[in-house]
């Protein structure tokens, strides 16, 4: 039985707040936060898990340049409010991955960010108390805390990389990433994902424009001169390779879904004219599900239908998934456990119900 996050984090939050328990005020709201350096030793991995890390990363890439027919399934709740609710989770799904690893591939999804549109919770890295606080450096702990337990229970872990900061806190524990719809156009993001080791999806703008995704993936495939923080905390130009393992998320555009077959042929051809990587995974949230989560399940279903009918290009499924289905607001002391605080997700009946249906059909 494994102990519960709050209780495995408590020597780590220790030493963060040890550092920053009395930080020194820059102006009248700045505050100190431990470097990627730091937290990386605290919350370190092991060869072993290194290397499962590098043959998940190999896995994914494998499925998205067609040489492995599994199905890649991004899937988990849509944002992390309760470390332990997730954590009960990825043992769920580290389960169910055994019985459906021969023709799915799932990876749990570990969201630490949150865009708004407006204004709202950011996310556990930004806010862990859910009470407005911004206690960041106990968010960054607890952030690294739960990749690492997801990791150790053997499943790939995906998250959406928004602040570029954050991202070498984490970023040597992730299989996958999205760059989510209204940061794909973003210069910034561009070079980031060009920097990365594991994939990355590109969502198609809010808009439901896929051409802004493919020219994220071009910007990304190149080298870049960037400006990064080091493992120190250092601010450097930083020498990116470019990214092989980019591809597209079809996730809709103005409550419009653009998951149905014209619209994938629409975006293979897109695709391949501008020489790119035509393999897609569609987000079966958002726009395509009229954000209605309850229809997530009907667009699972018609792409895997597509995929029966021949449609090899169709590689990857996002879901939005929770212990128990719908959305709650943020009200402490009220709230449900293992229910999404951000978008409404399918419950864990349903998720287990769907993959067992698509490893089934796609035997």
């Amino acid at each position: 039985m494994n102990a519960p996050l709050s209780s495995t984090l408590a020597t780590v939050h220790a030493t963060t707040h040890a550092t920053t328990a009395h930080p020194k005020v820059l102006g009248s709201a700045a505050q100190r936060l431990p470097t990627p350096a730091e937290l990386r030793q605290r919350v370190a991995l092991n060869d072993t898990l290194s290397e499962q890390i590098a043959r998940q990363r190999h896995d994914v890439q494998q499925i998205l340049s067609g040489h492995d027919d599994r199905l890649l399934v991004v899937v988990g709740p849509c944002s992390i409010d309760d470390p332990d609710a997730a954590l009960e989770y990825a043992d769920r799904l580290a389960a169910l991955s055994e019985q459906v690893s021969e023709r799915i591939l799932p990876v749990m999804r570990v969201y630490v960010e949150k865009p708004r549109t407006t204004v709202g919770w950011k996310g556990l890295a930004y806010d862990p108390g859910l009470d407005g606080c911004g206690d960041m450096p106990r968010g960054l702990a607890l952030s690294r805390e739960l990749m690492h337990a997801v990791t150790a229970r053997g499943l790939p872990v995906a998250t959406e990389l928004l602040q570029p900061m954050l991202a070498p806190y984490v970023d040597d524990l992730l299989s996958w990433v999205a760059i989510g719809a209204r940061t794909t156009e973003s210069q910034l993001h561009r070079e980031l994902a060009s920097d990365l080791m594991a994939a990355v999806g590109f969502k198609n703008a809010t808009s439901g424009d896929v051409q802004v995704a493919i020219d994220a993936m071009s910007a990304a495939a190149h080298p870049h001169q960037r400006f990064a923080v080091d493992s120190n905390g250092h601010p450097v130009v930083q020498q990116t390779i470019g990214n092989p393992h980019t591809h597209v998320v079809l996730r809709g555009g103005h409550g419009e879904p653009n998951y149905q077959a014209q619209h994938v042929r629409a975006a293979i051809s897109a695709l391949r004219n501008a020489g790119q990587n035509p393999r897609l995974m569609v987000d079966c949230s958002h726009a395509n599900a009229r954000k209605d989560h309850r229809r997530q399940s009907e667009v699972m279903l018609d792409v895997l239908a597509q995929r029966q009918a021949g449609e090899t290009n169709l590689v990857a499924l996002m879901l939005e998934s929770h212990l128990f289905e719908g959305k709650q607001p943020l009200k402490l002391g009220a709230m449900r456990y293992g229910v999404s605080v951000t978008d409404a997700c399918v419950g864990w009946e349903t998720t287990e119900h769907l993959l067992k249906t698509a490893a089934e059909r796609l035997s």
